[in-house]
């Protein structure tokens, strides 16, 4: 049994932690407001350039004219996971439920003969992909230097992931980030980013069916939007992980901080009665020496 010393030390340990963790908590909630507000202004942005890229999409015939990041590589061999996550911790399994999803995906693809590489963003998924996947690590972002990834951050990956295709490294490329819906609810999302999926154009988006004349024609200006496209994309995931991220840490910093607070009621309830035995044992070993008298 812990002495009344022992006790009192660990109270005094876990009440500093409690305040730690309910700063934190602080902070990823202020942080939070202004990561989600971000990742929502961006969403229309990126729905809007989607709807225009799908009627541009379907006015085109797919084929070896194509742009390459429409028609691709006509082979499906080799796959590039790229994997966002944090640069640090203490956000509950948010890193861990992206880095499982990415591995699930891989080992799929391994069991049907394809390839796997990995392009990591962020610090925490790189030890366990390493670990399972040493030798399949073949680039990565490193967004430590940097104190909010945002488009620029976006722009130098899709700019390295376009040289890296052109360059004929990989044939398929799927995206892997947590996409944001509450402080409680991070979804791990798998996006196909390279070959863009064609989108299919629908009546009401965006030119309601009308005849669009288009100058240069369409396959011009594909050509030139899906690299844009792409940048979008992936500055849309960076903005969503940032709310993912912060929205997990506030919830499980106040996790924590109320585990700390259970934690001191029963550690607080021992040493009394700790303290209370002692006092007990000590008025009866001086009564007994009384008597003695």
């Amino acid at each position: 049994m812990a002495s009344l010393k022992e006790l009192k030390l660990r109270i005094n340990s876990v009440k500093s932690t409690q305040k730690i963790t309910k700063a934190k908590q602080m902070v990823a909630a202020a942080k939070l407001r202004k990561a989600q507000a971000a990742a929502e202004a961006a969403r229309p942005y990126a729905g809007r350039l989607a709807d225009v890229m799908a009627s541009l999409a379907s006015k085109v015939q797919v084929g070896e004219g194509s742009p390459k990041l429409l028609a691709g590589t006509g082979k499906d061999q080799v796959h590039l996971l790229v994997v966002a996550n944090s640069d640090r911790g203490l956000c509950g399994a948010f890193n861990a439920n992206i880095v499982k999803a990415a591995k699930a995906e891989a080992h799929a693809l391994i069991a049907q003969g394809k390839t796997v590489l990995f392009y990591l963003i962020g610090r925490k998924g790189r030890a366990p992909i390493r670990r399972e996947f040493p030798n399949a690590i073949v680039g990565g972002f490193d967004t430590t230097t940097v104190r909010e990834a945002g488009f620029a951050e976006a722009e130098k990956i899709a700019n390295e992931l376009l040289a890296m295709y052109e360059a004929g490294k990989f044939d398929v490329a799927h995206l892997f980030y947590a996409q944001f819906r509450s402080a409680l609810a991070q979804i791990p999302t798998d996006q196909q980013i390279i070959p863009v999926p064609a989108p299919k154009a629908v009546a009401d988006k965006p030119d309601g069916g009308a005849v669009v004349d288009y100058e240069p024609d369409e396959e011009a200006i594909l050509a030139d939007l899906l690299p844009r496209y792409l940048r979008v994309q992936l500055f849309g995931a960076l903005l969503e992980n940032m709310a993912s991220e912060q929205g997990a840490s506030m919830t499980a910093m106040d996790n924590a901080t109320r585990n700390a607070g259970d934690l001191i009621k029963k550690l607080t309830i021992q040493y009394n009665r700790s303290r209370q035995a002692a006092i007990t044992t000590e008025l009866i070993e001086i009564i007994a020496g009384a008597e003695a008298l």
